[in-house]
C-alpha cells in the first residue's frame, strides 16, 4: 500500500533516529500526496530513505504520531500483532483474565507503540479511548484485533472517545460513545488484588476506574492497620477499600461529586464494610481540610490533573502547594502523607520541589519514605519521557 510521503528537513532527521514517537510540524520540508486528518503517512529523509510510518495530524504542533519504524502496511495484521505483543507483556506481569486482578490497562498509547490509543480491560469488557482521528479511523481493525487476541475472555468492546478526540475544523462533530461490539450491563464488578469494585465505564471518570493507582493502593494497605485514614479526592473509593480491608480503624472519603460518593459507598459495601468504619463526605476537599479539627494517621491526596497544558503549569504548581500545605497540617505527628500528581506537564522534579515548598511553609520535620509512579501495565517508552505522568511521594511527618 502506498501512503502519502512526509519529507523531513535534512537537519531534523536525527531527531527521529532517537525514536521519539512524535514528529513536530517544524521538521517537515514538504508532503507528497494528499495527507488528510488521521491518514497514514510514511516519513522519508530528503534523499528518499524511509524513516517511519504514523498517523497524520493537520494543524497541530505534533504533525505525525509514529506507529512503526519498519515499513509495513498499517492493516488488520499490524493491529493484531501490536495488541498481541501488548497482551503478552501484561501476562508477563501476572495480569490476565484468570488472575486475582481482572482489571488492567492493555494498551497505554506511546508506552505500547500506539500513540493516541488507550485500552482498559474490565473483566471481559475492553474500554477503548481514541485520542487521535487516526486511531478512530482504525477502530474497526482495532476491534477485530482485540477479539482475535483476547478470544473468549472478551465479551464486549465499548469506545469512550467523544470527549478525547480533538475538535478540528472539518472533523465529525457527532461522535458518540457506545459499544463497538457486544454489550455488558454496568456497573460491572471487577476484582483487583481480591478487592471488589463496581465499574461504570459508560458514565464514570476516565474509562471508569483509576487503574494506575493499583500498586500505590497496595502500599497504603501496608501502613493502614489500626490507623485513621483520610482519602481525599476519593472518587470510587479505591484507597478507602484497601485501607479498610487492611484493618484501618476508620476511613473518611471526601469528594466534591455526590455521584462519586455514591459509588464509593457501593464499593465499601461490596467489600463488607459499613458506616461504622467508613464515612463518605460530599465536600470540596480544600474546604474540608481547612475546617477539619481532627488530624489523621494517614492522609491521601490524589487530585485530578491541575494542568493539562504548559500554559497552566504555574497555576497548577501553586494549587499543588496550597493543597499539600493543608494536607500536611491534617497529619498527626508520626503520621503519613500519600500525595500525587497526574499532570503530565508537572514533571517529577517540579512536583518534588513543590512539595518541598509546602513542607517549608508548614515547618515540620518530614522524611521521604517512597517515591511512586504508575504501574508497569502503564508502561513508559524509554524514548518518550513525557509518558511518565503519575508522580507520588509518601512522607513521614513528625
Amino acid at each position: 500500500m502506498t501512503y502519502p510521503k512526509v519529507i523531513l528537513h535534512r537537519h531534523r532527521v536525527a531527531a527521529l533516529e532517537r525514536r521519539h514517537p512524535w514528529l513536530f510540524s517544524g521538521a517537515i520540508q514538504r508532503i507528497e500526496g494528499k495527507a488528510t486528518e488521521g491518514c497514514v503517512v510514511d516519513i522519508y529523509t530528503p534523499d528518499n530513505q524511509y524513516v517511519a510510518t504514523g498517523h497524520f495530524q493537520a494543524g497541530g504542533s505534533i504533525a505525525v504520531r509514529l506507529l512503526s519504524f519498519e515499513q509495513t502496511p498499517i492493516d488488520a495484521h499490524f493491529w493484531t500483532q501490536k495488541i498481541q505483543l501488548a497482551y503478552q507483556y501484561r501476562q508477563q506481569l501476572g495480569l490476565g483474565v484468570l488472575s486475582a486482578t481482572n482489571v488492567f490497562r492493555l494498551i497505554n498509547a506511546e508506552g505500547d507503540g500506539l500513540p493516541g490509543l488507550i485500552v482498559d480491560y474490565y473483566h471481559g469488557t475492553a474500554v477503548v479511548q481514541m485520542h487521535t482521528w487516526g486511531m478512530y479511523n482504525a477502530k474497526d481493525d482495532i476491534c477485530e484485533a482485540l477479539k482475535n487476541v483476547l478470544g473468549n475472555s472478551l465479551h464486549a468492546i465499548y469506545h469512550k472517545s467523544a470527549e478525547t478526540l480533538p475538535k478540528l475544523k472539518g472533523s465529525p462533530d457527532t461522535i458518540e460513545n457506545g459499544y463497538l461490539w457486544g454489550m455488558t450491563a454496568v456497573p460491572s464488578v471487577v476484582t483487583e488484588n481480591h478487592h471488589r469494585f463496581a465499574i461504570d465505564w459508560e458514565t464514570g471518570q476516565k474509562t471508569g476506574f483509576f487503574i494506575d493507582q493499583r500498586l500505590n493502593r497496595q502500599l497504603l494497605a501496608d501502613y493502614a492497620q489500626g490507623k485513621t485514614v483520610l482519602n481525599a479526592f476519593s472518587y470510587s473509593g479505591g484507597f478507602s477499600v484497601y485501607a479498610l480491608v487492611a484493618g484501618a480503624l476508620r476511613v473518611d472519603s471526601v469528594d466534591v461529586s455526590q455521584k462519586a460518593i455514591d459509588l464509593c459507598n457501593q464499593n465499601v459495601a461490596l467489600n463488607n464494610f459499613d458506616s461504622l468504619q467508613h464515612q463518605a463526605i460530599c465536600d470540596d476537599v480544600l474546604k474540608y481540610l481547612q475546617h477539619n479539627t481532627t488530624p489523621y494517621d494517614i492522609v491521601v491526596l490524589d487530585p485530578p490533573a491541575f494542568a493539562k497544558h504548559l500554559d497552566a503549569r504555574h497555576k497548577a504548581v501553586q494549587g499543588y502547594k496550597r493543597l499539600n500545605v493543608l494536607g500536611l497540617k491534617n497529619v498527626k505527628p508520626g503520621g503519613i502523607l500519600f500525595t500525587f500528581s497526574c499532570s503530565a506537564v508537572v514533571d517529577r522534579q517540579l512536583f518534588y520541589d513543590t512539595i518541598v515548598a509546602a513542607a517549608i511553609e508548614v515547618g515540620r520535620n518530614i522524611r521521604v519514605m517512597h517515591q511512586l509512579s504508575q504501574p508497569p501495565d502503564h508502561p513508559i517508552s524509554i524514548y518518550h519521557t513525557e509518558g511518565h505522568y503519575l508522580k507520588g511521594l509518601v512522607l513521614y511527618v513528625e
